[in-house]
Order: C-alpha cells, then sequence, then structure tokens
C-alpha cells in the first residue's frame, strides 16, 4: 500500500493546483539504469535458492533518543541444497553484528545492501537449521511515511514517543537482516519479540502470547503469527496504546477482531471502526474467508496513513471518511466510508493471502485490491453505485509504462497497477456477463492460491481456465502496453461497421453498445467488420469499458 499512497498523495497535491493533470510518483519504477543492487535484491541467485526460510523469530529493542535499534534474527530454514554462501540483505547503514549457528560464528563480507555469509562445507541438505542473526545501527528514517520508507520516530499529541515502520517497496531488510523477496514467506510464520520503554505498549502481528519486564520499566511483548507472511509485513508498533475487542460471526467461525488506538482516540475509534464488521462480510461474500483466523484480525493506529501489514493493519486516516476526507473516485461513493480501513483490509486476501512471487506482478495485489473498493461501494449500495465509483476511478490512470514491471530486478511497473488494474478486473465481469460466476471466480481464486506466492502469468491463465473465456489479449493490452484500444466505427448508408485500433495485434476484445435504443454485443476485430441489418442513430459504447471511440467519416 506504500505505493498506493504515494501516488494518492501527488493525485491530491496535483488536484490543489490544476484541474486537469495530476502527479504521481513511483519509487521503485520509471526508466533508471538496472544496477547490481537491483539485480541482488530481485534475482533468485544461487546464494539465495539453496535455503528456504521456514520462520522468521525477530527480537527488536529501540533507542527513541538516539533513533538506533538492536537485536537479532533467528532464521529457522530448510537446506534445499547444499552450498557454501548465503546472501542476507541488510540495508545501508544498518550493520550486522555477528552470525552464528550451533556454536559456529561465520565470516561474511558486505557488497553495498547486502552480505555474503561463508558457511564452510555447508548443511547437510534437507536438513533444518537455525542461523542468528545479531545486527543494529541507526535505520533510515522515513520522514514522510508511506511516501518514504523506513523506521519511524513520532510523537502523539501528548508529547508521548510513538514508533513504527512503513517499508513496503523499500523493503523489510531496511531494518532487520532477511531474505528480502516476496517469492520466500516463513511457512511456519513469524515471532516479533518487542522492547517497549516504561509506559508504552509494543503491538505486532498475530497474537500476544507472552510480556515480560526487563529493567527501567521496560516490557518485551512477544507476538506470534502462524501463517506465512510477506517480509514487509512484520512490523512493530510502539506507543501509548489503549486497547479494545469485538467478534466477528465469519464463515470460519468466531473472527476475533481487535483494535488499538492512541488512547486519546480511543472513543472517535469505537464509532469509525463501526465499518469493520460489514466489510468483512462483504468481502467474505465476494473472496471467501478471512485468510488468517488463527492469527486474527486487528487495526493498530500508526504514525502514518496505513499500511496491509497482515492481521495489523496500520490505520491513520485521521478517522475520517474517504481519504483524509477526500472521494478519489470524484463520484462522492468514496465519501461513504474509510478508505484505509477499506483497501487495507482488501490485502489481506490480494497481496498477502495471494502474493507475488516478483514485485514485477504486483498488480496481482493492486489491481483486485482496488476492485475491492467497488465491491463494497456495491455492497453498501448497488451495483450501479460501485460501477459509478470504478469508473470514476479511470481519472487516476497516467498511462506513462506498463503496469508489469521487468522481472527480476526488484522493479514494479506503474501505478496505473491499481485504477487501471482494477479496470480490467471490471472489464472481465462485464465479459462474463454473470455476477455469480465472477464472485465464484474470486473466491476461487483465494482457495485455490491460499497463502501461497504466485504470478501474473498464473493468475491469467487460472481466470482463463475458470471463465472458460480467452482473455490473453486483454491482459496483453492493458498489463503490458500503454495503449487504450480504440473503437473504430463508421455508418454508410445505415450500415455499420466496426474495428479495433491502437491495439496489439489479434486484440478482439467483445463490448457491449447501444444503438436502435438497444444494448448489443458485438465482437470486433483488427479488420472491419459489418454489423447486419440497418442502424438508426449512433454507437454509444457501455461505459464499464476502459476504450476510447471514434467515428470514421
Amino acid at each position: 500500500m506504500q505505493l498506493t499512497l504515494k501516488r494518492i498523495f501527488f493525485l491530491l497535491l496535483a488536484a490543489t493546483v490544476t484541474n486537469s493533470t495530476f502527479l504521481f510518483a513511483q519509487p521503485l519504477s520509471g526508466n533508471q539504469a538496472i544496477t547490481r543492487q537491483d539485480s541482488l535484491r530481485g534475482s533468485l541467485n544461487e546464494n539465495r535458492t539453496w535455503w528456504d526460510v521456514k520462520k522468521y523469530t525477530i527480537y527488536v529493542e529501540p533507542n527513541y533518543a538516539a533513533k538506533t535499534i538492536k537485536g537479532y534474527v533467528q532464521l529457522n530454514i530448510e537446506v534445499v541444497k547444499n552450498h557454501t554462501l548465503m546472501q542476507l540483505d541488510l540495508q545501508q547503514p544498518m550493520q550486522i553484528d555477528r552470525i552464528e549457528s550451533n556454536g559456529r560464528q561465520f565470516t561474511y563480507t558486505r557488497d553495498g545492501n547486502h552480505f555474503f555469509v561463508n558457511i564452510p562445507g555447508g548443511f547437510p541438505e534437507k536438513t533444518h537449521q537455525t542461523i542468528v542473526v545479531h545486527f543494529s545501527g541507526k535505520p533510515t528514517e522515513a520522514i514522510r511515511p508511506p511516501w518514504d520508507g523506513g523506521w519511524i520516530w513520532r510523537k502523539d499529541k501528548s508529547g508521548n514517543p510513538w514508533m513504527s515502520v512503513a517499508c513496503q517497496g523499500l523493503g523489510a531488510s531496511v531494518w532487520y537482516p532477511c531474505k528480502d523477496h516476496q517469492s520466500d514467506e516463513p511457512e511456519l510464520g513469524a515471532e516479533l519479540r518487542i522492547v517497549a520503554p516504561e509506559g508504552l505498549t509494543a503491538v505486532g502481528n498475530g497474537r500476544l502470547i507472552n510480556q515480560s519486564s526487563l529493567d527501567s520499566g521496560r516490557t518485551v511483548y512477544t507476538w506470534e503469527v502462524k501463517n506465512p507472511i510477506n517480509n514487509y509485513n512484520i512490523i512493530p508498533y510502539i506507543g501509548k496504546y489503549a486497547h479494545y475487542s469485538e467478534t466477528f460471526d465469519g464463515e470460519k467461525g468466531k473472527l476475533d477482531c481487535d483494535y488499538w488506538v492512541l488512547e486519546e482516540n480511543l472513543e472517535k475509534a469505537k464509532k469509525q471502526f463501526q465499518q469493520v464488521k460489514p466489510m468483512l462480510q462483504c468481502f467474505e461474500h465476494w473472496f471467501g474467508p478471512y485468510p488468517f483466523y488463527e492469527d486474527g484480525y486487528k487495526l493498530v493506529e500508526s504514525p502514518h496513513l496505513g499500511m496491509e501489514h497482515q492481521s495489523a493493519v496500520a490505520y491513520g486516516n485521521q478517522y475520517k471518511n474517504g481519504y483524509l476526507g477526500n472521494d478519489l473516485s470524484g463520484t462522492g461513493w468514496g465519501l461513504k466510508w474509510d478508505f484505509i480501513i477499506i483497501h487495507e483490509t482488501g490485502h489481506e486476501w490480494f497481496g498477502n493471502n495471494i502474493t507475488t512471487k516478483d514485485i514485477a506482478d504486483m498488480w496481482v495485489h493492486e489491481g483486485f485490491t482496488n476492485y475491492s473498493e467497488t465491491l463494497f461501494t456495491q455492497c453498501q449500495n448497488n451495483a450501479q453505485a460501485g460501477n459509478e465509483y470504478q469508473i470514476g476511478s479511470r481519472k487516476n490512470i497516467d498511462n506513462d509504462i506498463p503496469i508489469i514491471g521487468p522481472y527480476g530486478v526488484n522493479k514494479e511497473g506503474s501505478g496505473d497497477m491499481y485504477s487501471k488494474g482494477s479496470s480490467v478486473i471490471h472489464t472481465i465481469r462485464q465479459i462474463m456477463g454473470d455476477d455469480e460466476k465472477f464472485r465464484q471466480l474470486l473466491r476461487s481464486l483465494n482457495k485455490t492460491y491460499y497463502h501461497q506466492t504466485t504470478t501474473s502469468a498464473e493468475i491469467e491463465a487460472y481466470i482463463n481456465r475458470f471463465a472458460g473465456k480467452d482473455f490473453n489479449k486483454i491482459f496483453d493490452q492493458y498489463l503490458r502496453t500503454i495503449q487504450i484500444p480504440v473503437l473504430e466505427y463508421k455508418i454508410h448508408k445505415g450500415h455499420l461497421s466496426y474495428r479495433w485500433t491502437n491495439c496489439v495485434a489479434g486484440f478482439d476484445m467483445p463490448i457491449k453498445v447501444e444503438f436502435n435504443e438497444k444494448q448489443h454485443w458485438i465482437h470486433p476485430g483488427t479488420g472491419w467488420k459489418k454489423h447486419p441489418g440497418k442502424i438508426k442513430s449512433g454507437l454509444l459504447p457501455d461505459s464499464n469499458f476502459y476504450i476510447t471511440v471514434k467515428q470514421i467519416p
């Protein structure tokens, strides 16, 4: 979600300057040259593939005054293949202090944001090993989170320290050593041990399993996640928190819903968070059961706008509907619900449950989650309201570069992955023409790829098989080019002819249009086709399709 919020920030900034121009920021995309550091971070090289992370145990102690942290990461790994060199990722200026396993200490060298650990003789194949990495330093500070990433050092209105991390895109290695690649989620989850200063509470992902006292009034809060989790989703929150909870009667039984908010905002939260249960009911209807019943659902007030941290969703929308009181669709429907609650929770299904192996395919996260806003608008109102919200959101599309980025170099595609990605999904829904089958498609995706990593190609093929239709040209058109297809038509002596232009070879998307005061499905190709019979009026395409129309004299 960090990328989403960056994009929205510049959108709103531009909206205050001009009515016709929108500016977007993409921290990892564009025309920058590919570097060795990009390849080390984004590729699955031999120093990464020989070991599979089973669980992270992270101990972290922040020093608020010095803006430093120290701690250790216990890596529980499975040895896939014997190898003597291990790549660990930890971004400058953070340091690794020592690395040990079973009484042995390992030497290592540094290459920018990556460490290469020497393991003499390697480990036996098909064994499970524990490696402990001690780290310390002054992590990159997020000055304007979540538009930039890093550790966040803030104070609440009462002057109490308030700390957290925002690191999607920038990566979890900005603060702790790990294999910083989306393809390797720890199957057995994670444990986060957070040291909180006296008078403060530490909140993490999953469930609180232990609380122990240290000297000087400090407390270690231990949180446990039982399910696989993205590296960048493992996040500590430390602040003057109050807590309340409720239970949602969901498809898999009782779901614990916990809310951790600043003490001063408790009453505001109890009112604003009443949106959670209707949202969960809507999303379970469309997507299937909440994917992390074992870990529960949480909203945690954060010193930034929001992020999809699994089972501990970051909330900072000032208890307002819309996005800080703004409707990103311009239709009015976006002011009827809290953008951060809805969007970030949608990521629990798309992004956290279904995760792409490479961030080049992150439209799968953002496009489907963006579409969750449309579906929630429909759940709260009606289908027409959802359509209007979806169509209005297209004004955010820039068509700068393709939605899918280059693979293996830690580069995502265009920020259009949000609004344009959801337009692709909306188009597929129209062509399927059966909302119950479309709903079953979304539920089936979450069941088939439950707690798994995947690729855009796999998701595209699955949609084709489930729908019984070939959407390949549609995917290629909207995901891999910046061309918006043009429906050209001409009327000669009452006869209608039409074709697609500005499109990929073989583009043949069917489309619903209106003429002669009735709706018709037509099937244009890249060559002219003639409609049988005569047309009495002009052609009006269904606005649910993201296209351009041009009448040829």
